[in-house]
């Protein structure tokens, strides 16, 4: 049985592991209400993202109606530099278990442009979203997940996107110890439509009970940035991740 939490992270929605994907399914085809030529949606990483692709590109018959994706442009709230063809690639990843797959056009790609210098492909990204839709959302649709140590998109603790914000919706950084990430900035997360956050599995329960119960710190718990939009955010858990909400 689901259950539904008002936070003031947003709403969260305790689902039996099985209807998790059904309920990310729903939030995509949620998209073709809106009344525009073109949606954008953030995927994100992670083995919850790529169980959704096997499962969906598995349906026979598709529960839904594909032609009404067709207007969607896909692309990944983060992703690593490193190449398309990399088993680390977000959307390298989304593209071999889901868009190709299921015949999306490549015309209807956006991914990092991975074949630059991590600061010049967040400054590109930057550039191709203000000037192919402007006025709309970055993401109409921008998923996340939810590290253990409470880290979102690549936005980790003590990140400097955190301590001293930039004015754009992409950057690029280098976490301690990690090699270069591309990610949405909290600002970029403020001119998203909708987020939803997918957290599974007993190993996040803890991180789950600290950003919920626990001080709030967006430098140390980053996806506590999301209090500053709560309206526009959905936690989609099973019941493991949300043991101890």
């Amino acid at each position: 049985m689901s259950q539904i939490h008002q936070t003031p992270f947003g709403s969260v929605h305790v689902l039996p592991e099985e209807d998790i994907n059904l309920a990310i399914l729903a939030e995509i085809e949620g998209l073709s209400t809106l009344n525009a030529s073109a949606c954008r949606v953030g995927l994100t990483g992670g083995s919850t993202p790529k169980a959704f692709y096997k499962w969906l590109a598995d349906q026979h018959p598709f529960p839904g109606d594909i032609d009404l994706w067709d207007s969607f442009l896909w692309s990944c709230s983060d992703e690593r530099h490193v190449s398309l063809d990399d088993a680390e690639s977000n959307f390298g990843s989304a593209q071999l278990g889901l868009l190709d797959p299921l015949g999306f056009a490549e015309a209807n790609f956006r991914p990092w442009p991975v074949y630059c210098k991590p600061l010049d492909a967040a400054a590109r990204f930057n550039r191709l979203w203000e000037e192919e839709l402007p006025g709309r959302p970055v993401f109409d649709l921008c998923f996340l997940g939810m590290g253990d140590d409470c880290h979102t998109a690549s936005l980790f603790p003590r990140s400097p996107l955190l301590s001293n914000p930039v004015q754009e919706s992409f950057a690029a950084v280098k976490p301690s110890g990690k090699g270069w990430r591309l990610t949405i900035t909290p600002l970029g997360l403020q001119r998203c439509g909708r987020v939803v956050v997918i957290v599974t599995g007993e190993g996040k329960a803890t991180a789950v009970r600290e950003v919920f119960h626990g001080s709030v710190n967006p430098l140390v718990s980053p996806v506590q940035v999301l209090q500053s939009l709560a309206d526009k955010v959905l936690w989609l858990m099973d019941s493991s991740a949300a043991k101890l909400l």
